[in-house]
């Protein structure tokens, strides 16, 4: 029996194979930022995230089994639209949309801030 080589996988979208969406350091920084805040809080517990070939996405359960409460998505098609971040909530509505992270991220902290009695 002989030994081949392995055949050398093209790579890059001209190649047919897609190119893959993925957060950089800088915008998992800002998700896992308020992530820790939320899990301190006892709001959250478990996150997934998922590259896939046209969208990255942070999705943030409150337990494991369950769906995702929040879904931090990132499309890079859109951003030169209406932003490529966006909070999409339990239901499948889009709870912001934008081009800075930072700011999309806003309306998961509102969700921290609660009344003392």
């Amino acid at each position: 029996m002989t030994m081949q080589p392995p055949t050398p996988i093209p790579a890059g979208p001209s190649r047919g194979i897609p190119s893959q969406v993925a957060f950089d350091r800088r915008e998992l920084s800002e998700i896992l930022s308020i992530y820790g805040r939320m899990v301190a809080a006892g709001e959250w517990r478990d996150y997934g995230i998922s590259c896939l070939g046209d969208m990255a996405v942070f999705s943030v359960f409150r337990r494991t089994a369950e769906n995702p409460l929040y879904r931090i998505e990132k499309r890079p098609k859109l951003r030169n639209r209406q932003g490529m971040y966006s909070v999409v909530g339990m239901d499948g509505q889009v709870l912001k949309r934008g081009h800075d992270l930072k700011s999309v991220l806003r309306v998961l902290e509102r969700k921290l801030i609660r009344a003392v009695d």
